[in-house]
């Protein structure tokens, strides 16, 4: 049986109606920049984000950086962000001419350990991004009380976890990205929210970031030929839009079939002592972007699984604080031993809506004989 790490047909077939309405309508306005359908699709997603603004741009990177932008960080700043993710999250920082300041992981969540963020803090600090990896969200209560003991910009890379929610200790229940200053989101194709290209967007509640952002992302013009800002051309354009609006109307049930397949996952590896499956701790409901299992003897295991046509990745090998592009930030190895453990241990199996019972029944027979 050949099992794909991602199919997106499943998701094409289900509403390729709503496709073709969506095309021909935007193909018929032939309004491809800023057209109607970014402002419906910002409005929508504004609300399914319970937030007061929804600001489209090109991407999930643009959607970080102009978002640490719109929050005033810049050349002397520094930024805290986990030592494993995805290099966007850093690139985004040092963009700004701001530094990134890895910390450490949960070993549980992969997301950032709380407890050393304080330790991290300087004078210099100005913002913490906390990443919710893999559709795990990062542990936001302590978070934000620690942003506001330093006065702190808190911004929420929200990149792989759409409709993600988390649990303050009071019972009540928040969707990713409407807990901090700004919420930044990628619509890559892959995401649980996936464009056709390229797309990204920035929630908050600020109206001032609202309207910084607005001119950030369209060449700093205040009108069609006055520019009061150094801005960029970073626009979401109104063909991916239509797509993204589309598409959410869906993306509750598509994250409820990611959750049962996790759960399948789950069972099927359940005793195997060689294999660390992910965790949903207490105040997160996870949608899984990524099921990443950890194990040891990692490329013997993923070549077994090749071997019988199963695709796997690896998100992420190495941790930030040892890339090569931040050489001059004298990390070391040993540094963040969690970011480094995991990233020597993490498979990244199949996982998307439309994944069948029968393919990760297949998936956890084979895993179970590669890892004897």
């Amino acid at each position: 049986m050949k099992v794909p790490f991602l199919d997106l047909s499943g998701q094409y077939k289900e509403i390729k109606k709503d496709f073709g309405l969506a095309f021909k309508e935007a193909i018929k306005r032939s309004d491809f920049i800023l057209g109607k359908d970014v402002g419906i699709f910002e409005k929508d997603f504004a609300g399914y984000s319970n937030r007061r603004f929804a600001i489209g741009v090109n991407s999930g990177t643009d959607a970080l950086f102009l978002g640490l932008k719109s929050l005033a960080i810049g050349p002397g700043d520094e930024v805290i962000v986990p030592a494993f993710t995805y290099i966007a999250t850093s690139l985004a920082v040092t963009y700004t001419g701001a530094r990134p300041v890895f910390v450490d992981i949960n070993e549980d969540s992969y997301n950032i350990a709380v407890d050393k963020i304080e330790a991290a803090i300087t004078k210099n600090t100005k913002a913490v991004i906390p990443v919710h990896l893999y559709g795990h969200p990062a542990d936001m209560q302590p978070i934000l009380e620690i942003a506001s003991k330093y006065n702190l910009k808190v911004l929420e890379d929200t990149a792989q976890a759409h409709g993600a929610r988390y649990k303050f200790s009071d019972g009540r229940w928040a969707i990713v990205g409407s807990m901090g200053d700004i919420g930044a989101f990628s619509f890559y194709p892959t995401k649980n929210l996936g464009a056709f290209g390229d797309a990204g967007m920035i929630v908050t509640d600020d109206e001032a970031v609202y309207k910084k952002m607005l001119m950030l992302r369209d060449y700093g013009r205040s009108s069609r030929y006055e520019h009061v800002t150094l801005g960029f051309n970073s626009r979401l354009d109104t063909v991916q839009a239509a797509v993204l609006r589309s598409k959410l109307p869906h993306l509750d049930k598509w994250n409820d079939s990611r959750r049962k397949n996790a759960s399948r996952y789950n069972r099927k590896l359940k005793g195997l002592g060689s294999v660390i499956t992910p965790k949903e701790l207490g105040y997160a409901r996870h949608v899984y972007h990524v099921y990443g299992i950890r194990v040891k003897e990692r490329q013997r295991v993923m070549s077994e699984l090749a071997k019988n046509e199963i695709s796997t990745l690896i998100h992420y090998p190495m941790p930030l604080h040892l890339q090569e592009v931040y050489k001059n930030l004298n990390y070391k190895k040993g540094d963040f031993p969690v970011a480094e453990r995991v990233a020597e241990e993490v498979i990244s199996l199949p996982m998307y809506p439309h994944l069948k019972p029968a393919q990760i029944n297949f998936i956890c027979d084979k895993l179970k004989e590669a890892t004897k």
